[in-house]
């Protein structure tokens, strides 16, 4: 492609008219929207450390009750993005909130779908759509689009997990807002004892859900015993990753972002592959380094417990398990799902 010309290379009084119209050259800012071969990204590879971040969600506790917060959260901004915009990447949101015991945090609904991981604590339950979901530490709870949620704790310590919403896609569209409830009944029944093995479904007269999210609660304690059983059916180097998917229909358990649990061998160096999506990764168990990117423009992140960071698309990304002993667990966020929808994604050479 040949020099472009610049926006200072046009009459000033030209520049006023197209102005006047709400008009623009697109040639001056050609290569700012199609740069050739690989997109500009404003996601920056990120780093947030549990052991700093907590004692400012507890001390959050300390200031805000949550009849004033209705829901206590740390934002966690991504700086390439601006820390306003509150966004790690560009379609994922991240957050922990915080509920201590004896709380409860108000029905409401809204059009971004979230998912909570949990991160520490007992005693605590959301209330999907009235179905009462106990949280411990490494589940996954959704709460999608347009269906009612609250949250409520009943023990006695401090209660985390991190938010996951696909907030600044439905910002960005303008389709961004919330309701607010009453107090949910509760309905019997657990969505996912239906669902409890892989391969296994209700039949019809066994009451398998019509729901668009049959199953709402994904315990850790199964993610991480079926990580433990793909291990040993695999190769040494081969990559354990599982997906949390709809069980109904074996999709994406929601539309616009993909969640997935991964296992590091005891001393494993996984290279993952280099796609479009920005992805998150937030360490359960163990103790992992991560290299996002290669030669000087790379960052390196050691990640403890709890802690989480992220990676831009287009970039690589490699783990390193530290331990040579014990396993690591990670739980994965991406833009995988929206991506395949829209069709982008690397292109191949000419």
């Amino acid at each position: 492609m040949n020099d472009l010309g610049r926006l200072e290379d046009l009459p000033p009084s030209y520049v006023e008219d197209l102005r006047a119209l709400n008009l623009v050259p697109l040639w001056p800012s050609l290569r700012g929207v199609l740069p050739p071969k690989v997109p500009t990204r404003r996601t920056c590879a990120t780093h947030w450390p549990y052991e700093s971040l907590r004692p400012l969600l507890l001390k959050a506790g300390e200031l805000t009750p949550i009849e004033k917060a209705e829901r206590r959260v740390l934002v966690l901004a991504n700086p390439g993005h601006g820390l306003e915009k509150m966004q790690a990447s560009p379609a994922i949101y991240l957050g922990m909130q915080l509920l201590l015991p004896g709380e409860w945090a108000p029905s409401h609904r809204h059009t971004p779908n979230a998912v909570r991981m949990v991160v520490e604590g007992d005693g605590a339950y959301t209330t999907v759509d009235g179905h009462r979901l106990p949280m411990s530490r490494g589940d996954l709870i959704l709460t999608p689009t347009g269906l009612w949620h609250e949250h409520g704790h009943d023990g006695t310590e401090p209660v985390v997990w991190l938010d996951v919403l696909d907030l600044p896609l439905v910002y960005y569209l303008e389709a961004s807002y919330h309701l607010n409830g009453q107090r949910q009944a509760v309905k019997p029944g657990a969505a996912e004892r239906r669902y409890a093995r892989g391969g296994l479904l209700p039949s019809p007269g066994g009451r398998r859900s019509t729901d668009a999210y049959p199953m709402l609660r994904y315990p850790w304690t199964e993610a991480r015993a079926a990580l433990l059983s793909l291990a040993a059916d695999l190769g040494d180097h081969d990559p354990v990753q599982l997906t949390y998917v709809n069980p109904e229909t074996g999709g994406p358990v929601q539309n616009i972002l993909g969640y997935h649990a991964l296992m590091l061998r005891p001393g494993q160096v996984l290279a993952l592959p280099v796609g479009s999506a920005a992805q998150v990764f937030h360490l359960i168990e163990g103790g992992v380094s991560v290299q996002v990117g290669e030669g000087p423009a790379g960052q390196a992140f050691t990640l403890a417990e709890a802690d989480t960071c992220c990676a831009p698309g287009y970039t690589a990304v490699t783990l390193r398990n530290a331990s040579i002993a014990e396993p690591a667990f990670l739980f994965v966020a991406d833009e995988g799902p929206l991506h395949e929808k829209l069709g982008v994604g690397p292109l191949p050479p000419a």
